[in-house]
């Protein structure tokens, strides 16, 4: 039991309560024996009915007092008892009465004393219990105050008044209806101070109401206001007076003025006051006088407060003096308060009062109105204010007097029947039909629009909302959006939280369960996001919120609708919600990767708080939920999409502006510490572009229209959604209205009701909008917002230099353009948005202004023109001008609004020029006039982007880093000067080269630097530094560096550039002495240098200095803020460790905030810093928590180690990232101040990574340091490093030696020792690498025997028994010791090796996939061949190797073998039974596990013209089809579907055609035209390529591994048409629609061989992964553009059209023809024969001389007018340029000819260089008629399109590092060429063929049939021509001349053969290709010239 019950219990307590309860009873007694424990509560009520009905036993005035004194101890007695029993007693009712009695009596007996007595015990008795006051409890407790209120004596009436000040502070403080009860009292009051009593009376009424204001808050004080104020009318004086200084105490007590204490209660005073201003003047001047306002002035404000009262009560008197006073008709009076007015005379009760009011108002407007108003009836005067009048009657809905919202409801009935003259509607549609408007007002009144109001006020509009929208039901979803804005912005008001909340639950509730969808991801956030600083009560209503959404939504919508439950945030976090997070665990169970999908989606969403939600999930998702899942995704050659998506949203994220950016900011740079700084060459950034380009100037209705829906859904609506001011968001409202009306959306849409018909069209766009939009502009539908518009000031042209801000600069001039506007459509949508273009956002300014432009640029007015142009040039001058007087940041966004504008309309003219010629074919028989039109349009854009100054503007460009544009205008006057002929006298363009050089730098483009510095004579020291740097040679950068401060010492540039090389050197010591001694020179440069100086310190650990230097500078640069959080973290202090790491990622991520959302490579170094701040993070909580135990401790610091290794792995493989992120590292581990051998084991390891990476970028000094370092603090395994640092500086013997000792010394060779320590898996791992390392470095040496070598790597197998590495190295060397065996021993010994070589590959390749493409295809050819040749066959070792590859079927992954499936397929005729067995399980398994892809390889085989292989792959389709495990499936109808069509496009390839120019799919196919339901795989190269998994992901999961794209395309759609190509075999070229909805066309063709083109690709394809692969290649883009070939049979294929793409030929030919120079001409074909007969010198002079002057290069025109934006022309440069080169190289190698402009394509979209048939290979066209003699095509206008540098730079790097990456990956691309000889060709049969045939001339033909092909015969011509290739892939190449060669440069003997190095290869390679005699020795068909 409680302290409590125990003091009731007491005996002391009970003895007390006897006492004074007998007092209290005398002379009754009670019996108090009998009374226990459990009758105490019964016994009690027995004591209060006694007392309540006992009277007076003794009236004197003695015992009047003691019983008021008996009264008041008993109430404190009591107090224990009542909190308990309370809830069942009325203690105070049951005391109050006997004080009634006491003061009732005669004068005599009731004396001073006992009324004053008594009135002091009422104030113990409701200060005891002040719970159970209530005024209206018998007796009146007002009525007992009032008689001491009223006493003679005044001592009586101050006590009266104490008590009286008690009583209303007590229903002040209480929470239900004490403000009821206390403005009851004062109503009492205010009658007493009316009424006739003494002025005495009122005087000390007065002083208590005065008392009682000193210390009230809120309505209290407000009823004492009133109070005192009323009594200013006083006719008497001194009460008058008396009441003013009360006033005045209670505004000094207050400390408020007097204005501001009568402000908030000035309704009431304004009403009471002005009332009576006729009877009562002195009232309002007093009144008036007090707060310090003109009588008049304050009538005019207080209008809206006072006239609703004057006109509802018939005040005709009051108004008129008022109007009089005012000056201002009754009319106008009304008219600009009606709603006011008219709210409060409908909320007056019985329609009686509301009727004579109007007829009132009626009246007075019409008695005083002249001249009369028209028809001025009721319905008018209410539809004039209808929806202000309604929001008002909804706010009082929300009163908590329920008759006040009673009232405002029966005033909501009586509106709709003065409006609708029905009586029996219901208010819900009335309401409807005015929702928006009501909603948004009351939006306005809680944004204080219309005045500040205060938290009582904007809780009551909210209350209202809510009962709004219970009346109009589930129909409020059309003003969500509005509702949801209102509810998320005062839910951020602590005070208004919890009624936001109810509201917010009643509006969710209210809605149907679809419509509750859109609302739960921003509903949940906005909950979440708050919770901690909800209260308990609060946290209940959320809960409720919650628990509807997840339980009740959850449990009743549908299925699909479920998935929307997604969009709820994280609740898992949050104790109190894990019900609800349990149940939507349960709801949505999904895997990491959608997961992470959907925060990425919300990451991405308008709403701020939803934003920021998503960021803190993603960054606990990313951190710990799924580290290890961003670690997988981040891997490899190419990482995973979601990466990109990530980087993607969270670069988006941190560009957003607006209110809640910083905290966004703040969540995404720490999500992208956590991610890292992802190598952007592996990772996908493409961001969707949503720019439009109207095309026909607005005059074509259907694209005006598109345009509109464009700028509703890209620009529109994002506004409206995150804008908060209420004012834009209206003129946003207008704009978007205006386009729906006028694309013809109506609320036809969305009615159910609506009968009006809806055209498809309009119906098929307003669905095509996304669903975010839908739930924005739905409301719009049937609004009528309004919009005034400004008139705009006289400007002056241009209007730029008169504006101070780029801001009022776009808003002013877009403004004034929109007024401009030509053409009646483009004027109406334009004109919609002359309100939203003035507001302070200037995003829908800057959109609408490129359109704009164009519009009056494509017309004819030569005035708007030249004001245009003049605007630019303004802009231009003002970014050069060295004296502007404008701020940076305007120069810098002008320039960038103007470069959008010139992007926009340069794209313009790009797509015109596309379009117009098609354009003008497909409209010759209407007339051209439209064409005409647009040609004309096309010609004035064209024509004023020519007349910009190009060198101001190139100027301007280089000035604000438009690097590109800069670029692009210098290059073409470069060009312009050279065409010149001849060139200006005294012409030097070396000034122009430099400035180029200086743009590539700023590019970052080293290949486009490299190539003007050969174009550069003598380059400057300033060129050679930018050469330097950006190939990363930061020594030679020094050496430069310290030349020119030799000449300039005192100058900070320079010393900064060797500061910043010495820190790339990782020179710290040097760095730091260079800084010091500098700022002895020069302090003032204390603040430059802080940077260098800091970081130079704390490498060293100088921890002082570091302190000293961040204390003394205020500069905040990357090294000073990381260095505060490094000082932090050695503090220890949780709170400054992160404080410091806050405002680190502000200002390290800045820069990514600056560089827009598709700004990954500009920004990389500030990811790096954000990069290494996580770091730091994580070593200093991994290395301040470790585990106690030694063991806990490893295994912590292994983790953290491989955490930190995956990161590295991740970024930019360059020494600069890789060795800032590795001395970071360093410091955070030194930063612990205990010494553990784990620790410096980390910082040991991390120096040998340095030492790596420095002797990978052959920083050999910088490497040696490191490695010291490393071997300084015992790091394990040093000696490797050591041993590679010495082999890359050219001393291999010496680095074996040091290598082979050291590992002796560790027992790690040789060693016959058992060791019986335990060594770890890493251990391991490491003793193989060491021992794989030796192994391979002694057989380089050719000094140790290869049994020696074979043990070493077998030692390395052993080692690690798990490691794909050490199989792969130790099956590599036998197959190596078997290829250079004699023919007989291969034969014999031969046979073991390739068993170990088998073995060991199927072991490797079962373990990892590092070497898949190594492995898996030897192994096959080894077994295969094995299996061929009739005395491997036979050995019982072949039986074993038989039985490895059937246990490794099972044992590899399947995808591992898809990669080699082609030359699996290749081998399905193999001859020996028992292997082909094996090898068709092999099929089956791939096809079983594949059958989408495989199917397409497989179709060749089973419409093979070939018997055998066509039955064998029938047999396998058969088995698969029947077999029992396939049954269940859709397997066996994949097969027969894929295979019918397969038939199908065979039947197509030969059907006959004749003349005809086009086929019917519908009528020729139909079961074709059937087949687009059967999910069939499209055969695009993409989703047939294989996608292996990365390296480092590795693990037992890998079979399951996505090979493919799981969105990869299906057919949907076969076109009708079916074309009929013009070339000798007519192909039929047939179009489809894939299930991503995107357009496919192929070429179906007959006669052709196509295996040659798929084997092709799989080459090409193979070459494709390795660029990726590679670091050089990954960071140009290097890549062969590959396209879907399909070999149906050996006869037909068919194969995917390259869509948008062009020949280079009628590229050229257009050029030429604009200049007059025919194709052919007479003396072309005279000189063309004679150069055929001629010697080479001849024909090289002839070429020279008499062709290529007529053909000028043209070929750069097509890139300046294909791209005209400079990025895009930039990158589509880049790209031919490098899809040349790679190509060229590829071509070489494989002997690939007629290459002629006709088979080489254009990209029109990126400038891609595409090579089509590859008919011509193998050297071929060495074999034609007429020889080629070029290993590549490399004419001029090839060279020309490469733009000023030509072959040098980007070309020819390009080709020297794809020539080195053939080399040296020379096994794996002849394993796919392999199939080649095991499938020859056709074309090789027919050749075999002819061969027989000659030979049987000499023959007897009976013995020698000539059809008959020997397989033999062919595998040796097919091995006779791949030979070549496999040369060329060694470097064996004879520049001889071509007569001499057999195979392109591969003499027969070899006599003249040598390896050649990759660089000089390239070069000799590009000599031929231009060497003049080559190129004039040439077909003349082949056009060398051009």
């Amino acid at each position: 039991m409680s302290q409590t019950a125990d003091s009731i219990d007491s005996s002391h307590w009970r003895t007390t309560l006897q006492r004074l309860v007998s007092a209290l009873i005398v002379p009754d007694e009670l019996q108090w024996k009998s009374i226990g424990r459990k009758d105490t509560a019964s016994y009690m009520q027995r004591i209060f009915d006694k007392i309540q009905s006992r009277g007076l036993h003794h009236s004197s005035s003695s015992a009047r007092v003691i019983l008021a004194e008996n009264v008041a101890s008993l109430a404190s007695h009591l107090k224990s008892f009542s909190q308990q029993q309370s809830s069942q007693f009325r203690v105070a009712a049951a005391l109050l009465l006997p004080l009634n009695r006491i003061v009732e009596g005669p004068s005599a007996e009731v004396d001073v004393h006992v009324r004053r007595q008594a009135f002091s015990a009422f104030r113990a008795v409701i200060r005891e219990f002040s719970a159970d006051i209530q005024s209206n409890e018998p007796p009146p407790v007002f009525d007992f105050l009032q008689r001491g209120l009223n006493d003679k004596d005044r001592s009586v009436r101050v006590e009266a008044g104490r008590a009286l000040s008690d009583l209303v502070h007590l229903h002040a403080r209480a929470t239900d209806s004490g403000c009821k009860f206390n403005e009851t009292i004062f109503m009492n009051i205010n009658g007493l101070l009316e009424s006739s009593v003494k002025d005495a009376v009122k005087e000390t009424l007065l002083v208590t109401i005065g008392s009682i204001g000193r210390d009230a808050q809120f309505e209290l004080l407000g009823l004492v206001v009133h109070c005192l104020i009323s009594q200013l009318g006083q006719d008497n004086h001194v009460l008058k007076g008396l009441a003013y200084t009360q006033l005045l105490e209670i505004a000094k007590a207050q400390m408020k003025s007097p204005y501001t204490l009568v402000s908030p209660y000035l309704s009431q005073v304004a009403t009471f006051v002005v009332s009576r201003k006729c009877t009562n003047p002195m009232l309002i001047f007093e009144t008036c006088r007090f707060i310090s306002v003109h009588p008049t002035d304050f009538i005019s404000v207080t209008l809206p407060k006072t006239l609703p009262y004057l006109f509802a009560n018939s005040e005709a008197k009051v108004i008129e003096e008022i109007s009089e006073d005012l000056g201002e008709t009754i009319l106008s009076l009304f008219m600009e308060h009606s709603h006011q007015i008219l709210a409060h005379v409908y909320q007056q009760r019985g329609p009686a009062q509301t009727t004579g009011s109007l007829t009132f108002i009626m009246n007075i407007i019409s008695r005083g109105a002249e001249p009369k108003p028209a028809d001025f009836t009721v319905r008018g005067m209410v539809q004039s204010c209808v929806v202000a009048l309604l929001a008002d009657l909804v706010v009082v809905l929300g009163h908590e007097n329920e008759e006040r919202a009673a009232l405002a409801v029966d005033a909501l009935r009586k509106v709709q029947r003065s409006i609708t003259s029905e009586t029996e509607l219901e208010l819900s549609p009335f309401l409807k039909t005015y929702m928006l408007g009501i909603v948004s007002n009351l939006n306005e009144m809680l944004q204080d629009v219309h005045g500040k109001k205060s938290f009582p006020a904007k809780k009551q509009i909210l209350r209202g909302l809510e009962v709004l929208i219970v009346q109009i039901g589930p129909d409020v979803n059309e003003v969500s959006p509005q509702i949801m804005a209102t509810l998320q912005t005062m839910f951020l008001v602590p005070e208004l939280a919890e009624v936001t909340l109810s509201t917010w639950y009643t509006f969710l509730s209210t809605l149907k369960v679809e419509d509750v969808i859109p609302h739960i991801g921003t509903t949940s956030a906005a909950i979440v996001s708050a919770w901690s600083a909800l209260s308990p009560s609060t946290r209940e209503s959320a809960k409720k919120c919650l628990r509807h959404i997840v339980f009740d939504v959850g449990s009743t919508a549908r299925n699909d609708r479920k998935a929307n439950l997604h969009e709820v945030v994280d609740l898992g976090h949050i104790p109190e919600l894990s019900e609800i997070h349990t149940q939507l665990q349960n709801i949505r169970i999904w895997d990491p990767r959608a997961q992470l999908q959907k925060i990425l989606d919300r990451c991405s969403s308008n709403n701020i708080t939803v934003a920021q939600v998503a960021l803190s999930e993603l960054q606990n998702f990313m951190k710990n939920n799924q580290a290890s899942l961003i670690q997988n995704l981040a891997a490899g050659d190419a990482f995973d999409p979601l990466i990109g998506s990530i980087q993607l949203t969270l670069f988006q994220v941190v560009t957003r502006d607006g209110e809640g950016s910083d905290t966004l900011r703040q969540l995404a740079f720490e999500c992208m510490g956590i991610l890292g700084a992802v190598d952007p060459d592996r990772c996908d950034l493409n961001s969707t572009d949503t720019k439009m380009i109207v095309r026909n100037n607005f005059e074509d209705v259907a694209e005006a229209k598109s345009f509109a829906l464009h700028v509703i859904q890209d620009v529109l609506v994002d506004a409206f959604r995150s804008t908060s001011d209420i004012k834009y968001q209206g003129h946003l409202a207008y704009t978007i209205q205006e386009l729906l009306q006028l694309c013809d959306f109506s609320t036809a849409l969305v009615s159910s009701e609506s009968t009006t018909p809806v055209s498809a069209w309009v119906r098929n766009r307003w669905n095509g909008f996304p669903k975010h939009v839908l739930e924005t502009v739905t409301p719009l539908l049937g609004a009528k917002f309004k919009a005034s518009h400004k008139e705009l000031p006289h400007l002056p042209s241009p209007i730029y230099p008169h504006q101070k801000t780029y801001r009022e600069w776009v808003q002013l001039w877009t403004a004034h353009l929109i007024t401009k506007a030509s053409g009646g459509m483009a004027q109406k949508i334009f004109g919609v948005f002359r309100s939203v273009v003035r507001n302070k956002d200037v995003g829908v300014a800057h959109h609408i202004l490129p359109h704009l432009v164009l519009n009056i640029l494509a017309s004819e007015n030569d005035g708007d023109t030249s004001g245009i142009i003049q605007e630019l040039t303004a802009v231009f001058k003002d970014q050069v001008a060295s004296d502007s007087p404008s701020t940076p940041d305007k120069k810098f966004l002008s320039a960038q609004v103007v470069f959008t504008l010139l992007d926009h309309l340069s794209a313009y003219v790009r797509v015109q020029r596309q379009d117009l010629p098609k354009k003008a074919e497909g409209r010759r028989s209407r007339g051209n006039s439209e064409f005409a039109i647009r040609q004309q349009q096309l010609i004035r854009v064209d024509s004023v982007l020519s007349s910009i100054d190009h060198e101001l503007m190139a100027k301007a460009a280089l000035q604000c880093r438009a690097h590109a544009r800069s670029l692009m205008n210098f290059e073409r006057q470069i060009v312009s000067m050279r065409e010149r002929q001849p060139p200006p006298p005294g012409t030097d363009f070396t000034p122009y080269y430099e400035r180029l050089h200086e743009i590539y730098a700023q590019l970052d483009q080293p290949d486009g630097m490299e190539g003007i510095s050969t174009l550069i004579l003598s380059p400057s020291l300033e060129h050679q530094i930018r050469q330097h740097e950006s190939t990363g040679r930061w020594t030679a950068a020094q050496s430069c560096w310290e030349v020119r401060l030799q000449q300039q010492p005192d100058n900070l540039d320079f010393h900064l550039g060797l500061l910043r090389c010495l820190r790339n050197l990782g020179h710290y010591d040097t760095l730091r002495t260079h800084v010091q001694g500098v700022l002895v020179r020069n302090p003032g440069w204390q603040s430059d240098l802080a940077d260098f100086q800091v970081e130079s310190a704390w490498m060293i650990g100088a921890w002082d200095d570091v302190h000293n230097i961040t204390a003394n500078t205020e500069h905040e640069g990357p090294s000073v803020v990381k260095a505060r959080v490094l000082l932090a973290m050695r503090s220890g202090k949780p709170v400054q460790i992160e404080e410091s790491l806050r405002k680190a990622r502000l200002v390290l991520g800045a820069p990514i905030a600056a560089s827009g959302p598709s700004g990954h490579r500009r920004a990389y170094d500030a990811l790096v810093d954000l990069h290494m701040i996580h770091e730091l993070e994580l070593i200093h909580e991994a290395v301040s928590n470790l585990p106690p135990s030694s063991q806990g401790r490893k295994s912590a610091i292994v983790i953290l180690s491989q955490i930190l290794s995956a990161r590295l792995d991740r970024t930019l493989p360059t020494f600069r990232v890789h060795e800032s992120l590795l001395s970071m590292r360093r410091t955070a581990f030194s930063l612990s101040t205990v010494s553990r051998p784990s620790i410096t084991s980390q910082i040991g390891q991390s120096w040998l990574a340095s030492a790596k990476i420095a002797r990978k970028a052959g920083q050999w000094q910088t490497a040696y340091s490191a490695m010291l370092q490393a071997q300084y603090t015992n790091a394990r395994f040093s000696f490797m490093e050591s041993g590679k640092l010495v082999r890359a500086r050219g001393e291999p013997l010496r680095a074996l030696q040091e290598l082979e000792k050291s590992m002796r010394i560790l027992g790690l060779v040789d060693n016959n020792t058992i060791d019986l320590t335990r060594e770890d898996d890493q251990f391991k791992r490491m003793k193989a690498k060491a021992q794989i390392l030796l192994a391979r470095w002694m057989n380089e040496s050719d000094r140790y025997e290869a049994s020696y070598v074979l043990k070493q790597f077998q030692n390395a197998a052993d080692s690690a028994p798990g490691w794909e590495s050490a199989f792969y190295h130790l099956g590599h060397f036998q197959d190596q010791c078997y290829r250079n065996l004699s023919a007989d021993d291969k034969s014999s010994r031969g046979i073991k090796m390739n068993f170990q070589t088998i073995k060991c590959f199927t072991e490797a390749a079962a373990y990892g996939n590092k070497f898949v493409y190594q492995t898996i295809p030897r192994l096959l050819t080894l077994w295969l061949d094995m299996g061929e040749r009739k005395v491997p066959a036979e050995n019982p070792l072949f039986d074993k190797i038989n039985s490895v590859v059937a246990n490794s079927i099972d044992s590899i992954p399947v995808y591992k073998w898809f990669t080699a499936f082609p030359q699996i397929v290749s081998r399905i005729g193999h001859p020996n039974r028992v292997v082909y067995l094996v090898l068709s399980k092999l099929i089956s398994s791939v096809i079983r596990e594949y059958p989408n892809q495989a199917l397409w390889f497989f179709a060749s085989v089973v419409n093979s013209t070939k018997l055998t292989r066509q039955q064998r792959g029938r047999t396998i389709l058969d088995q698969l089809k029947n077999s029992p495990a396939n049954t269940d499936s859709n397997f066996p109808n994949l097969i027969t579907s894929l295979h019918a069509m397969i038939d199908e496009l065979l039947r197509l390839c030969n059907f006959p055609i004749g003349d005809r120019k086009t086929l019917s799919m519908r009528r020729d196919f139909p079961k074709l035209l059937a087949m687009k339901e059967n999910n069939i795989l499209i055969p695009l190269q993409s989703s047939l390529t294989v996608n292996l998994p990365p390296v480092s992901s590795m693990n037992h999961r890998d079979k399951r591994h996505n090979l493919f794209d799981p969105l990869s395309p299906t057919f949907t759609v076969f076109y009708d048409e079916i074309e009929i190509m013009h070339s000798l075999a007519k192909p039929r070229k047939i179009t489809v629609n894939g299930s991503d909805g995107i357009k496919y066309m192929f070429l179906a063709k007959p006669k052709d061989d196509l295996r040659k083109d798929a084997r092709l690709m799989d080459f090409n394809g193979i070459i494709n992964k390795l660029l990726k692969t590679n670091s050089e290649s990954r960071r140009r883009q290097l890549h062969i553009r590959t396209y879907g070939v399909v070999a149906l049979n050996e006869e037909c294929g068919v194969i995917q059209w390259v869509p948008n793409t062009i020949p280079v030929r009628p590229v050229l030919l257009k050029y030429y023809e604009t200049r007059n120079i025919p194709a052919w001409s007479k003396e072309l074909n005279d000189v063309t024969r004679r150069i055929k007969d001629g010697s080479d010198k001849d024909a090289a002079d002839l070429f020279v001389t008499k062709i290529l002057p007529e053909f000028p290069p043209v070929f750069h025109e097509w890139f300046v007018e294909t791209f005209p934006e400079p990025s895009v022309w930039l990158a589509s440069r880049l790209n031919y340029g490098r899809t040349m080169a790679v190509m060229s190289m590829v071509g070489f190698i494989l002997g690939l000819g007629d290459r002629h402009c006709e088979n080489i394509l254009l990209d029109t979209n990126n400038g891609d260089l595409v090579h089509v048939d590859f008919s011509c290979l193998f050297e071929k066209g060495k074999t034609l008629d007429t020889p080629e003699r070029v290993p590549f095509r490399l004419t001029q206008n090839l060279v020309d399109g490469l733009g000023v540098t030509g072959i040098e730079g980007v070309f020819r790097i390009a080709c020297e590092i794809t020539m080195q990456l053939l080399r040296d990956n020379k096994d794996p691309l002849m394993s796919v060429l392999d199939a080649f000889i095991h499938d020859p060709l056709v074309e090789w049969e027919d050749e075999t063929r002819k061969r027989q045939r000659r030979n049987a001339k000499d023959k007897d033909k009976d013995k020698t049939s000539s059809s008959a092909i020997k397989a033999a015969d062919l595998r040796l011509w097919a091995k006779s021509a791949l030979r070549p290739i496999e040369r060329k892939l060694k470097g064996l190449y004879s520049p001889t001349n071509v007569k001499e060669r057999t195979y392109g440069g591969i003499t027969r003997g070899g006599e003249d053969e040598r390896e050649i190095s990759t660089s000089n290869l390239v070069q000799m390679l590009i000599q031929e290709s231009i060497d003049p005699a080559n190129l004039g020795k040439m077909y003349p068909g082949w056009a060398a010239w051009h």
